[in-house]
């Protein structure tokens, strides 16, 4: 019986295996983060992670798929945690929707993943997918996340009847204001824990005002 020959590229790929990436992804982050995406050569990444330039293509079609790995990878920090209890009560939700709230400003105060919103910035005019993958992997996930908390809370009773997602708006209007942009600016530095929880519990409030059933 012939013997099947084994793909060079595969078996390249099984000889990496999950550490040589995470290496090659930590080396593609900081190199991108010290150069700028331009500026960042594919011999420096791969020097970085102590790999050859073959096994980095073997791994990564190009820079452009390496920086979205590595947007993907660092949102993971910006999402809050998914399964949300379902609130039976107003002070349910008011807890649920402040615990939500200060996750995710906490998360996406990281100092790498304000780099990564950095990088999409930067790229996304020439490469318009880059800053899909940011929205997509990490605002986006928080986003479907609170609309279903909300509609968790309207089937009990606890929220009026009516479209969610103009209320998870809210929400993150309220959370947020202009303080994504001001750290992106680097005028401000990032909220510590108690004023994160003070803003988050400040957009619950607002939210509870308008949305909430009465007690």
């Amino acid at each position: 019986m012939q013997r099947r020959k084994k793909n060079p590229a595969r078996t390249i790929r099984e000889r990496a295996g999950k550490p040589v990436r995470d290496r090659v992804l930590s080396a593609a982050f900081t190199t991108f983060r010290d150069r700028g995406f331009s500026g960042a050569s594919t011999l420096e990444i791969a020097t970085r992670a102590r790999v050859s330039k073959r096994e980095l293509y073997t791994l990564f079609d190009d820079k452009h798929a390496m920086l979205a790995a590595c947007i993907v990878e660092r949102t993971e920090r910006m999402r809050a945690p998914l399964q949300l209890p379902t609130p039976q009560s107003r002070g349910d939700l008011a807890a649920t929707l402040t615990a939500f709230g200060t996750a995710v400003l906490r998360g996406v105060c990281n100092p790498n993943v304000l780099a990564v919103y950095r990088l999409a910035i930067a790229e996304s005019e020439r490469s318009p997918s880059i800053a899909r993958t940011l929205e997509d992997a990490g605002r986006q996930t928080n986003r479907a996340a609170i609309i279903g908390l909300l509609e968790q809370a309207q089937s009990h009773g606890v929220l009026r009847a009516g479209d969610a997602a103009p209320m998870a708006e809210l929400f993150f209007a309220s959370l947020w204001g202009d303080l994504l942009v001001r750290l992106l600016l680097r005028v401000i530095d990032a909220p510590t824990l108690a004023e994160a929880e003070h803003r988050a519990g400040a957009a619950t409030h607002q939210l509870l005002t308008l949305y909430a059933e009465p007690r």
